[in-house]
């Protein structure tokens, strides 16, 4: 039996160049396990059409031929075809407005849906992911946005000389071009006006490390949160003083709750009120690096910023870094979500307006939500890595049976989200949003 693997043209935007398998993967699947691939071509495409040529896959518009398709980002309503199987982000899961007539369409035609983002292990936690990469371009994004602020505003510092992430090769260039800044802060250090330099993460998943990745090719200390007062009594200025918040240092039990409980604030998150205001004025970059709904406290609220808001030239944070990317959500002036093309806006606190690009009065927020495509071949890699291990059970899975009976690793069966055009039990509370 032939078995025919479809790859979908990526073209959200036209930064999207990302690919859930390269060309040395789509090779292997031939040689080693006989699935044929069928990739749309396509003009932007990290990996060039000719390179999955080379590794034996057939250019075509038409994936007609193909049982399972992979992509990457959302696909278009008029895309599918009846019980086919798709496998890419659904943002659906979280029961996102804007995607629920895909699907609606997906169930009408009967479809099987698998969101890589609930491929997870038994600790749940996720196995296929772009998190770091996002955390990595997040990071290099807002020390480049924070350096032309500064610049345009004649107040000298090292990180004018970083480039956007996408004006980079790959990720070695970006790590090589951002030790030798690294070098000259060890040797000149931060101006008075900018001293100490405080980068704050709220969060330590995959996003907050790849974040954490660049932060710590600079001068590095890292304190707790406890001790940010405290290093403003007699800062270096030739350290970046890097601190990751936790739960327990964003928020608090409401009274009479007295300690704070993790797994309580997980499932009680109406019981606790954000604390994390109190740290900010120490704070120079703020990286959001969390998973929020609106069942939790906000972190930073328009509220704050509108009666503490006095100059943008001493006002802390100097800029933040939202990669988190939800449209008022921990990070209420996070007004709207941004692309590469056009990746800040300035969200003034006294009057509530936005103005695009890092200039202007008020607080610079960088919201890209599609930040990994700005590095699209090492993510794309890392990803197809990640993804290839499941490929071809995913495959050789008959569909047609029952769920019960569906033979699939457990990793990748807790991920089908639609089954035959039906919710599995695991997401039939998304009945709710449709």
């Amino acid at each position: 039996m032939v078995f025919k693997l479809g790859i979908r043209r990526e073209d959200k935007n036209k930064w999207e160049r990302r690919t859930p398998l390269t060309p040395f993967h789509v090779k292997m699947l031939r040689e080693k396990f006989e699935i044929e691939t069928i990739i749309q071509p396509s003009a932007i495409r990290v990996f060039k059409d000719e390179e999955y040529k080379k590794a034996g896959a057939e250019i075509n518009e038409d994936l007609s031929d193909a049982s399972v398709v992979f992509a990457v980002k959302e696909i278009p309503i008029n895309f599918f075809k009846p019980n086919k199987t798709y496998v890419f982000f659904s943002h659906t899961t979280k029961g996102q407005h804007y995607n629920m007539p895909m699907l609606k369409k997906m169930m009408s035609l009967e479809c099987n849906l698998i969101d890589y983002e609930k491929i997870t292990d038994e600790k749940n936690r996720r196995l296929v992911f772009f998190g770091r990469y996002a955390g990595l371009a997040g990071m290099v994004d807002t020390l480049w946005a924070l350096g032309q602020r500064l610049k345009e505003n004649r107040i000298s510092n090292p990180f004018s000389e970083v480039k956007q992430t996408k004006n980079y090769h790959d990720l070695n260039e970006i790590k090589k071009h951002l030790m030798k800044i690294s070098e000259k802060i060890k040797n000149k250090g931060f101006p008075k006006n900018l001293t100490p330099f405080v980068v704050g993460l709220a969060g330590y998943g995959n996003v907050s490390r790849g974040a954490q990745e660049i932060i710590d090719l600079f001068p590095v200390r890292e304190i707790n949160p406890s001790q940010l007062k405290e290093i403003y009594e007699k800062p270096s200025n030739k350290t970046v003083y890097k601190v990751v918040f936790k739960e327990k240092h964003l928020v608090e039990p409401i009274p009479p709750r007295r300690e704070f409980d993790l797994n309580d604030y997980y499932n009680n998150p109406q019981s606790y009120r954000s604390v994390f205001e109190k740290y900010l004025p120490c704070i120079s970059v703020f990286m959001n690096c969390i998973y929020w709904d609106d069942r939790y406290p906000r972190l930073i609220t328009k509220k704050y910023l509108k009666n503490n808001f006095r100059d943008e030239n001493s006002f802390h944070p100097l800029i933040i870094g939202d990669i988190s990317a939800d449209v008022n959500g921990a990070v209420e002036i996070t007004e709207k979500t941004t692309d590469p093309g056009n990746p800040v806006f300035v969200y003034n606190p006294l009057n509530g307006k936005i103005k695009n690009g890092y200039l202007g009065t008020g607080v610079p927020v960088l919201a890209v939500d599609n930040l990994p495509c700005e590095i699209p071949r090492d993510s794309s890699i890392a990803f197809s890595e990640a993804i290839f291990p499941f490929v071809p059970h995913i495959m050789k899975a008959d569909f047609n049976e029952d769920f019960e009976k569906l033979v699939l690793p457990p990793e990748v069966k807790k991920a089908v989200v639609l089954h035959q055009g039906k919710l599995t039990s695991g997401y039939e509370y998304m009945n709710k949003f449709l």
